[in-house]
């Protein structure tokens, strides 16, 4: 048995031809775009690609995007100001702020003074909390993509065993979270976790999300169940040439599992997707406009 493999570039293709939709209608209604404002300070190179790509799927969906470049050795003060600027603009939807940050600034602090409702990365502890509780609110875009990629193959998860890998705020927990509200019967498990390749095979659903290049074994998976490997690590091939892996053994898994995403091209593309989604959302609920009924 070979697993299908599951194209989320091409799903998260689909949802953007829906966002855009959504969007072009809200500013129908509403008058204005949609709008997106990201920050970026210093000069990371793979930073820049993302800011880039993140404005470029932004104005493509008929959105807004509005960028803001600070320098590495800017303080702390000048990015607070510019996010309390943000939050008061009526015209900003979603604010993103891109991640690492220079050394000199505390993460957490930047990320708690984004308006809750405008915290379309869904990283601020309001939007961890109202998902804890099950409340609206926004979540991380790669596990709700996720989330919408397992639906795509399985539609309903209850009942189903399902092992999220990594305890990350930004994708384990909050994936664990999304699964419990599917119905699903989660279990976190870490690099403590104790017999993990058993602890897996007993998943019909696994979540790879640990950052170490295929640490997840063939032998580890349950034949036929979904595998997403959210893992992104370069490492060097033949020739000395980069290439981008996942966290599970590709070539290992695809033989047992019933489906399973490439690294690049599975859970990839569907992050930047689901960030316009919750940008749309966010334009819905703040002009208080019903969203529309496809939930995008």
């Amino acid at each position: 048995m070979t697993a299908r493999v599951i194209d989320g570039k091409a799903f998260a293709a689909r949802l953007r031809d829906r966002i855009a939709d959504h969007a072009h209608a809200f500013e129908e209604r509403a008058g204005r775009k949609a709008g997106l404002a990201v920050v970026l300070v210093g000069e990371d190179p793979a930073s820049e690609v993302y800011v880039r790509s993140k404005a470029r799927a932004t104005v493509e969906a008929g959105m807004a995007s509005f960028e803001f470049k600070l320098p590495a050795d800017a303080a702390e003060a000048e990015l607070l100001d510019r996010i309390a600027k943000l939050n008061a603009d009526p015209a900003v939807d979603g604010i993103l702020v891109q991640l690492p940050l220079p050394r000199h600034m505390n993460e957490d602090k930047v990320i708690a003074a984004i308006d809750p409702n405008k915290d379309v990365d869904g990283f601020h502890v309001v939007n961890a909390g109202r998902l804890a509780v099950g409340q609206h609110g926004f979540v991380p875009c790669t596990p709700l993509g996720c989330l919408m990629l397992l639906k795509d193959q399985l539609g309903s998860l209850e009942g189903l065993d399902a092992v999220v890998i990594g305890r990350s705020n930004i994708v384990g927990k909050p994936m664990a979270a999304l699964l419990t509200r599917e119905n699903a019967t989660v279990t976190l498990a870490h690099s403590r976790t104790k017999d993990l390749p058993d602890v897996v095979r007993r998943a019909d659903i696994v979540v790879a999300a640990v950052g170490r290049p295929g640490m997840v074994r063939g032998s580890w998976i349950k034949p036929g169940a979904i595998v997403l490997d959210v893992g992104i690590n370069r490492v060097e091939g033949e020739g000395g040439k980069t290439r981008l892996v996942g966290d599970v053994a590709y070539d290992e898994a695809k033989e047992v599992a019933g489906a399973i995403t490439p690294v690049p091209g599975g859970v990839g593309p569907m992050t930047i997707a689901v960030l316009l989604r919750n940008t749309v959302v966010s334009a819905y609920r703040r002009e208080g406009l019903d969203l529309p009924k496809d939930a995008i």
